[in-house]
């Protein structure tokens, strides 16, 4: 088997099965089975390509065909050191996902869904192609529309529709500007359009076009993050979403927007970078503050780590406008280990509200005496989001500050205070939910069963070994990091 189909067969296997069963309605009753199996089979065909990867800085597993040329459409996948850890994640999230769920109401749709938004997800971490990107982009809200309206808390079809138009709108602004860069890519060369990355990383721009273009690519990126302010719709998102949608929208959605920042903003439009850096590290620090501000004082689980999750998308695209390489790899790797950490956390916060039926700190109390062991797994969570060093979120989380600080030594300063903020909010959320003296609903729950605990154990074990050994994935990131933005980082000239 050629090595670009393990990527192709990431890709599409969800989407196909998914699509086969909506044909197939017998298939419905064992939808939830065929799911599972369906995810392992993708998380198998994503974990090959890391030991194959065989590139120490570009694209490998690239497969490229022309659809329409005059149109400019071409299938073009591959992936580099920054992508290859969101193609895996994309996978691991999905299978847990689906065995950490519980919807029991028209389970066989709800698992279509989960696979087309995972197979939509990858395929938009691995193309090369800004059109094909935009193609998966603007798939993956279909499935997320009706995971959350469907399958979600009361206000959930509200969430659902802020979600879905805030999306929409964003992607506008995306739409005219990869337009524009193509357009003026074949004015400059000749030829038919092309979207390819590699065609409109060399288009020229003046600094002026490429500052408004970026621009463009910020509001429909900054949303899907999301980018404070352009975040209200993610709390009740957030919230309201089923567990599994939770989990794909912290982990796997929100970091489309990162990763198409840095893809196709960030790497593309270096000029339009160096103009806006100060703004959008100003707008990345009050995300930082604001986002731990409103976790302290969340009153729900789920939204204190959905405003976290604002802060930690602060740090990241601190990080990719920071102008350091240092900063750059350690934007890139919080990209991958605050998925980690949010899907856990979420799934986490879905058993507890399996038990209990809500996921209100003050109807939780005293959790740790009935369920030691959903609290110590809860702690080791905590604990990496927080970036105790040895877990995975204080590698990168420092990689991004020390490379800010010889940077931006200001706007790094500032930042650091979230690191501080992170670990108030959360130990006193651990505080109210897991000590004390339980009452009489609390002190009946149950521990974390067998399969709950080895749904968690991939995810525990990744925020242990990211944490000791990094370098697993720095290596391959640095190499690509180094590769692809030399241009953009200050530290390139010294």
């Amino acid at each position: 088997m050629h090595s670009s189909l393990w990527l192709i067969a990431a890709i599409f296997t969800p989407i196909v099965v998914s699509l086969v069963s909506v044909a197939v309605p017998s298939l419905a009753p064992r939808m939830r089975t065929l799911g599972i199996v369906t995810a392992a089979v993708q998380l198998g065909f994503s974990l090959a390509l890391w030991p194959l990867y065989g590139s120490h800085s570009g694209f490998d597993f690239v497969s490229r065909h022309s659809l329409a040329r005059s149109w400019g459409l071409s299938f073009d996948v591959g992936v580099d050191g920054i992508s290859l850890f969101l193609v895996i994640l994309t996978a691991l999230v999905t299978l847990l996902a689906l065995l950490g769920a519980n919807e029991e109401k028209n389970n066989a749709a709800f698992v279509r869904w989960v696979l087309l938004l995972s197979g939509a997800t990858a395929g938009a971490f691995a193309t090369r192609d800004l059109l094909v990107f935009f193609l998966f982009f603007e798939l993956t809200l279909i499935p997320s529309y009706f995971l959350i309206s469907q399958w979600g808390r009361a206000q959930a079809r509200a969430a659902a529709m802020k979600f879905f138009v805030y999306t929409l709108f964003g992607s506008g602004f995306l739409l005219v500007g990869m337009i524009y860069l193509a357009v003026r890519h074949q004015h400059q060369v000749g030829g038919s359009l092309s979207f390819a990355y590699s065609a409109l990383s060399h288009t020229v721009v003046s600094p002026a076009v490429a500052t408004w273009v970026l621009v463009g690519f910020l509001i429909a990126f900054g949303v899907k993050s999301p980018l404070w302010p352009l975040h209200t719709w993610s709390p009740s998102a957030y919230s309201e979403a089923p567990t599994a949608g939770s989990m794909m929208l912290s982990a796997l959605l929100a970091k489309l927007g990162t990763y198409g920042l840095l893809r196709f903003g960030v790497l593309i439009l270096p000029a339009g970078v160096d103009r806006v850096r100060p703004y959008v590290m100003t707008l990345a620090v009050i995300g930082i503050l604001y986002g731990s501000a409103l976790a302290a004082v969340s009153k729900d689980l789920k939204k204190l780590v959905a405003y976290s999750s604002l802060a930690q998308v602060g740090f990241i695209i601190l990080g990719l406008f920071s102008g350091s390489l240092t900063a750059l790899n350690g934007a890139v790797l919080l990209m991958f280990n605050h998925g980690v950490i949010t899907a856990a956390m979420f799934l986490l916060i879905g058993f507890v509200e399996r038990r209990r039926g809500t996921s209100e700190i003050a109807a939780l109390k005293g959790l740790q005496a009935p369920a030691p062991v959903l609290a110590g797994l809860f702690t080791l969570v905590m604990l990496g989001s927080i970036g105790l060093p040895g877990l995975n979120g204080f590698v990168s989380e420092f990689l991004i500050l020390l490379g800010s600080f010889q940077s931006h030594p200001w706007w790094a300063a500032i930042a650091t205070t979230g690191v501080i903020f992170a670990a108030l909010y959360l130990l006193w959320a651990y505080q109210r939910v897991f000590h004390g003296e339980a009452d009489e609903p609390n002190a009946a729950i149950s521990d974390a069963t067998r399969s709950e605990r080895l749904v968690l154990v991939p995810l525990c074990v990744l925020i242990v070994v990211a944490g000791v050994l990094p370098s697993l994935f720095l290596k391959p990131i640095g190499a690509s990091v180094h590769h692809v933005a030399p241009a953009t980082s200050q530290e390139a000239g010294r």
